[in-house]
């Protein structure tokens, strides 16, 4: 959907992208790429999640920073020394773009790298996008005992249910609002998908999320 705006919202912006192996376009071009390549647009630097860049590591593995072969981009990773993007890893950024698949579970690593970072954007005053994706499990179904609000840690961000039935776009809006976070938070929203639709009826090809998860 960017790509067919012709990366508008983000003229004239210098960007930090927060993605991994699962940020790609329905062609399959890495969304690294389509954003070095944007016209007016300036890729500074990359972030990576738990599982690293090329979504390879094992479970609770320590992840180094790196740089992007590709690009030559460096790669800052938020799972290692750090969970969160320090001053310096923001330095001259103005905009930060959001693009990973959730897996729609709530003790998913994600999308707390998604509330820490969205911390950050507000705190600095940056402007913050997410590419939304299907939730795989589908969008219509809530299942599981919410979290107890004194547990939350890195695998439990927000007190929910542990099958959300939200996308990431959604859970941005919600984090942002209801724990006051103040970012400047824009969403470019998906075409044609139904609340309904599992991941298998998207049309969208499987790309594992994570080493363990393999299949829908």
């Amino acid at each position: 959907v960017l790509e067919a705006q012709h990366f508008a919202p983000l003229a004239g912006k210098h960007v930090g992208l927060i993605t991994n192996a699962t940020g790609r376009a329905s062609d399959g071009q890495r969304t690294i790429d389509l954003l070095a390549h944007a016209p007016n647009v300036k890729l500074t630097a990359i972030f990576s999640p738990e599982h690293g860049i090329e979504t390879a590591a094992a479970d609770g593995a320590k992840v180094d920073s790196s740089r992007d072969a590709a690009t030559g981009l460096p790669v800052y990773s938020l799972y290692g020394d750090t969970q969160r993007p320090t001053a310096q890893m923001l330095e001259g950024i103005d905009a930060l773009v959001f693009d990973i698949q959730d897996v729609g579970a709530r003790f998913y690593t994600y999308i707390t790298t998604m509330a820490y970072c969205l911390e950050a954007a507000g705190k600095k005053g940056i402007d913050f996008y997410v590419l939304d994706r299907p939730n795989p499990i589908n969008g219509a179904e809530v299942d599981g005992p919410m979290l107890d609000p004194d547990l939350r840690s890195f695998t439990a961000y927000f007190p929910m249910p542990i099958r959300h039935g939200m996308t990431v776009g959604e859970l941005a809006e919600m984090f942002n609002r209801e724990n006051h976070l103040n970012a400047k938070l824009h969403v470019i929203k998906m075409q044609g998908w139904q609340r309904t639709d599992w991941f298998d009826e998207t049309g969208q090809p499987w790309i594992n999320p994570s080493p363990n998860l393999r299949n829908l």
